[in-house]
């Protein structure tokens, strides 16, 4: 691939070059384009010339991950497997001391909290006994409305 475009702004000519030539050097023939800024499902997204592709894998061409990825796609060549590097996604060390000591921070405030939940339980106990008192007084409640139509 052949970086084109302006700052920010890439698009890429699919190229047959000499892997001893620079990234964006001389190239032997262009073979198609990609264009990462515009939507996966858009056509104009990737242009691959397939006849001529084929040709220069016969010939010993091999395509970079990326190129092998569209071939992949288009059914020219077997789909490369799925490469995963789990070692670089884990946290750094000073991003793993800050998660160590959120942890710790955490459980601290849990424990005060779990004795919290301890002492109150017999109070939310005494609640649900006062409970059928509150709904004596709801039963009561509608006997005041009453009154207050008479009134009116």
């Amino acid at each position: 691939m052949s970086r084109g475009g302006a700052k920010k702004r890439p698009i890429y000519k699919i190229v047959i070059a000499d892997s001893r030539k620079p990234r964006d050097g001389r190239f032997i023939e262009k073979v198609g384009f990609f264009n990462p800024l515009l939507p996966k499902d858009k056509k104009e997204r990737l242009s691959l010339d397939i006849e001529r592709i084929k040709y220069w894998l016969e010939k010993g061409a091999r395509p970079s991950d990326r190129i092998a990825r569209f071939l992949g796609e288009a059914n020219v060549i077997p789909k490369p497997a799925q490469r995963n590097n789990p070692i670089k996604a884990k946290p750094k060390k000073k991003a793993q001391e800050r998660l160590a000591a959120a942890e710790e921070a955490k459980k601290a405030a849990e424990a005060p909290k779990a004795e919290e939940k301890k002492a109150e339980a017999p109070k939310t106990e005494e609640k649900k006994a006062e409970a059928p008192k509150t709904e004596e007084k709801k039963a009561e409640a509608p006997k005041t409305e009453e009154k207050k139509e008479e009134k009116k």
